[in-house]
């Protein structure tokens, strides 16, 4: 690791509101997200296969994907810019011209399927052979998703704190620039994994707080009064975010209770997320009312994987027959948790499941949109969705008067 850059990664990692802390570790969203994401990518492949794609971002399955990647905020806060359709300079060119619609499906699928960094680059170097008018480098942020650990995300900021750290001038928009960026990443990120990850994201973070000017790399005393007023102005705002964030934390837990609570009390064997098991709301521990561990179900390590960061999940008595599912849904977030209950669906239903979404009364309508899609009407468990304050408000009566997960339908509304 060449000696100036240690300092910056202490500074980067011992900042409290960088990404690293609020984005890149302990965040259970970013890492539910992976799977989501990739689901959602196939889905895209399947959609343009199928002749299904249409003519525009919105609405598309493409918007669906890009939307799950935004939520993560901060670092991939633009990331579905580049992808909206802009009908009079035709750009990006995959909406209406069939022909580069399938080549953009099949990078996609052969990232997908890669199992080497060879058949990941050979799968870019083609796509971009093809010269699609408005489709570069941006696309790496979705297979980020894929192989995070072999494929840095790019944007705007990640670039200028690319340029800025390493005293490049690399351009935004080529593939052949973000090629040799990337070669520069993996070779700087092996040489100090021990203090980063091998997950590119956390790198890719480093670079968009330079590249954002949160970070200050060298003497900062020639940075103007416009600029620093920026940078405060970043700051406070980033500030801001964090506390929302913690707030929404705090909410999400409490219906993740409420689940809880109540499929206790139907009789039912109930279990949260694995990584949220320390959590609790009001005193009241979440390891005190669920299973030690999520029972073992026959289903492929991935699957078992993507099961086990379900919010809750009610399973029948002394059984691995899951019975329930629900997903907490963030003021911010709706589409990945949709994500996560379809590929439940299309992984273990058997028929005698029910999947709700637990949301706040302000994204109702979004949900609606989301639910209407013919992708998530196809499949064979029907999902509905609960309102916040309807779930807070009837908790107790549903403890005290419910029988079976049907009570549940007197709040739950359906598109």
């Amino acid at each position: 690791m060449p000696p100036a850059l240690l300092p910056i990664i202490q500074q980067f990692k011992a900042d409290p509101a960088s990404v690293y802390n609020t984005w890149f570790i302990n965040n259970e969203e970013r890492l539910k997200a992976f799977r989501s994401i990739r689901r959602g990518v196939i889905g895209v492949v399947e959609d343009i296969k199928a002749g299904r794609f249409g003519s525009d971002f919105k609405g598309s399955s493409l918007e669906f994907v890009l939307t799950c990647i935004t939520e993560q905020k901060q670092v991939f806060e633009g990331a579905a810019h580049p992808f909206y359709w802009k009908p009079k300079l035709r750009i990006p060119d995959i909406y209406e011209n069939d022909t580069n619609k399938r080549h953009f499906a099949l990078c996609l699928e052969r990232v997908l399927n890669a199992t080497s960094e060879d058949a990941i680059i050979k799968a870019i170097v083609e796509l971009d052979s093809h010269r699609i008018k408005g489709l570069g480098p941006a696309v790496a942020s979705i297979l980020y998703f894929l192989h995070p650990t072999l494929v840095p995300p790019c944007n705007t900021a990640i670039m200028n704190g690319f340029n800025f750290l390493f005293t490049d001038k690399k351009k935004l928009g080529s593939w052949g620039e973000y090629l040799r960026m990337r070669e520069v990443i993996m070779d700087t990120n092996r040489s100090c994994t021990n203090e980063l990850s091998r997950d590119l994201g956390a790198f890719a973070g480093l670079l968009y707080e330079i590249g954002t000017q949160r970070l200050l790399v060298g003497n900062d005393a020639y940075i103007s009064d416009v600029d620093r007023k920026k940078i405060e102005a970043l700051s406070n705002k980033r500030q801001q975010s964090i506390v929302e964030d913690r707030q929404e934390e705090n909410l999400h837990s409490e219906m993740q209770h409420h689940l809880l609570t109540i499929g206790r009390a139907l009789g039912y064997d109930v279990m949260c997320a694995r990584n949220d098991v320390s959590r609790s709301f009001n005193g009241s521990g979440f390891s005190f009312l669920c299973l030690p561990c999520h029972p073992a179900l026959a289903t492929d390590k991935d699957t078992a994987n993507t099961i086990q960061l379900v919010d809750v999940l009610w399973f029948q008595k002394g059984t691995s027959n899951v019975i329930g599912a629900f997903e907490v849904e963030k003021s911010t977030s709706i589409y990945s948790g949709i994500l996560r209950l379809t590929d439940l669906a299309f992984s273990i239903a058997d028929g005698d499941e029910v999947f709700y979404l637990i949301v706040p009364d302000a994204r109702e309508k979004d949900v609606r949109l989301q639910l209407m899609r013919p992708s998530i009407r196809a499949i064979k468990v029907p999902m509905k969705y609960i309102l916040f304050s309807e779930l807070r408000k009837n908790c107790e009566a549903i403890c005290k008067f419910g029988s079976d997960h049907s009570v549940l339908e007197r709040i739950a509304r359906a598109v």
